[in-house]
């Protein structure tokens, strides 16, 4: 599955691939919080909790920073 077809509320994820990493972001405009269960990033805004699918990877790091939800599977 490839997250650019994904939405958090009605923030479009973007997807951005690098030669050993592929980068996830979307400006869901709230702070939220953000967390990684195996391949699925769990995502809580206000009373509102989105599951996204995520890639294979060696390591994934997921924050939200200023309302921007950056999320980073490494190969």
């Amino acid at each position: 599955m490839r997250l650019e077809q994904q939405t958090v509320g009605d923030a479009a994820i973007r997807r951005f691939d690098y030669e050993d990493a592929t980068t996830f972001a979307a400006d869901i405009g709230d702070d939220g919080e953000v967390d990684v269960v195996g391949d699925t990033a769990i995502v809580v805004t206000g009373d509102t909790q989105y599951d996204l699918s995520l890639p294979d990877g060696e390591a994934v790091t997921a924050f939200i920073t200023n309302g921007v939800l950056t999320i980073e599977v490494k190969r």
